[in-house]
């Protein structure tokens, strides 16, 4: 098998009525979901991609560009840890141990208790 390039993706497969194949497509061209293989196959007369499903147990090799692979990784990871940081910044959730922007009054050091007072308090405050 020849190396392959950057960017792409070779899938080794047995085909029904081929035997086993090789193919090789773009990275973006093929994924694993739901127990099969998918790869584009080519598009409609409506410019809707068509793609094949290929169940695992017929595959017999995917190979990637590892560094392609790693640069879209890095990058996914990139997009969520900036979502993240966004999230915490307008949530007021806590748990990184960082204080947040209160709104002035008193500090953010521990939880806010509130007190509860019991039912028959509450009566004799309506005069009951």
């Amino acid at each position: 098998m020849d190396e392959i390039e950057l960017g792409q993706a070779t899938i080794v497969y047995d085909d029904p009525e081929e035997g086993t194949t090789e193919v090789t497509v773009d990275n973006e061209e093929v994924v694993y979901a739901r127990d099969h293989w998918m790869l584009k196959s080519g598009t409609d007369d409506d410019g809707n991609d068509l793609m094949k499903q290929i169940p695992r147990d017929r595959v017999h090799s995917v190979e990637r560009n590892v560094e392609r692979f790693e640069d879209e990784a890095s990058t996914v990871r990139n997009r969520v840890e900036s979502f993240a940081s966004e999230m915490r910044e307008r949530l007021p959730v806590g748990g990184d141990g960082e204080h947040r922007h209160g709104d002035g009054h008193g500090s953010d050091d521990g939880p806010t208790r509130v007190p509860v007072t019991e039912a028959d308090d509450a009566d004799d405050a309506d005069g009951e």
